[in-house]
């Protein structure tokens, strides 16, 4: 038996494996496998996959293994470009842990978070998944927002409370940023991990989670994300902000039909906010403006559609 299933046994502590997919990161990487292995959690490995960097990244990778190796499990395979949900579905198949960080190779963890998750996950056994908050800093470590989901992206937090709350602010304004996420391994069982046709597959993966109330909220900063101009979604690519944007629209009306009311409702009006953003885009103010105003008509029908009570449970 290896060190960390004896630790899982022993301690009655499970194995958290924390997936770290690493794509031209060679001034980030480090500080990320570092937080991994600073982290007081006892029974941990790390599955790294540089997934075809054009820079030093994998060189990174293979110096702190060198030296880190001995101190932790470490799995690290380097190969060709696949793309992120390709990437994050092979570190799956490579994990051995009953959970399953998901990492970010230019952020880096908190402190605290790993337990703080275990032990949400443990006492909601109902729950596949839990997000926490973050902090986030720039790409000289200084510290820009106290958190993400508050200062970053003005969310109510308490929204993320209540199993009605975290379905309506995945689907209207998803406002988690970087590595916040545990999820069981047994999940993956009997679901469907990343969609590997997605350029951008976490907004699919999570309306999957929320659609069966899978999902939890730890009010707790577990995780540095790091802003540095060069983030997917950040792009200043007009053609590839669209094709995101009409990829993420195609996700909206498809998950759609796997939604109770009034969430329904709101996911399609989610449709076409994101098609007014691809008009403007592509400078055609007749179709923003028909665009938001159904998107307007759709969020006061979901309203009407809203059980009752709901509106308290999202604030409690």
């Amino acid at each position: 038996m290896n060190a960390a299933g004896a630790a899982t046994r022993e301690g009655g502590w499970p194995l958290v494996s924390v997936l770290v997919p690493a794509y031209n990161h060679e001034r980030f990487v480090r500080r990320c496998l570092d937080s991994v292995l600073e982290d007081p959690y006892p029974t941990k490995e790390i599955v790294v996959i540089d997934d075809g960097s054009s820079d030093a990244t994998g060189e990174r990778i293979a110096e702190w293994v060198d030296r880190h190796g001995h101190e932790l499990a470490v799995t690290y395979r380097r190969r060709e470009n696949r793309g992120i949900a390709a990437t994050l579905n092979e570190m799956v198949r490579l994990a051995r842990g009953e959970f399953l960080r998901l990492g970010a190779s230019d952020d880096y963890l908190l402190p605290g978070g790993l337990d703080a998750q275990v032990r949400y996950l443990r006492a909601h056994p109902a729950k596949a998944a839990v997000i926490g908050d973050a902090v986030v800093v720039d790409r000289h470590d200084r510290l820009l927002y106290e958190s993400s989901m508050r200062d970053l992206y003005r969310v109510d937090k308490r929204r993320y409370r209540s199993d009605q709350g975290i379905r309506r602010a995945v689907i209207s304004h998803w406002a988690v940023s970087g590595a916040v996420t545990l999820i069981r391994r047994d999940a993956f069982q009997t679901r469907a991990g990343w969609n590997e046709a997605l350029r951008i597959e976490d907004w699919d993966f999570f309306l999957r989670l929320v659609a069966r109330d899978a999902l939890g909220f730890v009010d707790m900063r577990v995780c540095a994300y790091r802003l540095h101009g060069a983030n997917l979604s950040k792009t200043r690519d007009v053609a590839a902000r669209i094709a995101n944007l009409e990829e993420s629209r195609q996700v909206a009306l498809r998950h759609a039909g796997s939604f109770r009311e009034p969430c329904a409702t709101l996911l399609r009006a989610q449709s076409h906010y994101i098609a007014a953003k691809v008009a403007y885009l592509r400078r055609r103010p007749l179709a923003v403006a028909s665009h938001l105003l159904a998107r307007a008509w759709l969020a006061a029908l979901a309203r009407t559609r809203r059980p009752p009570g709901a509106l308290l449970a999202e604030k409690a």
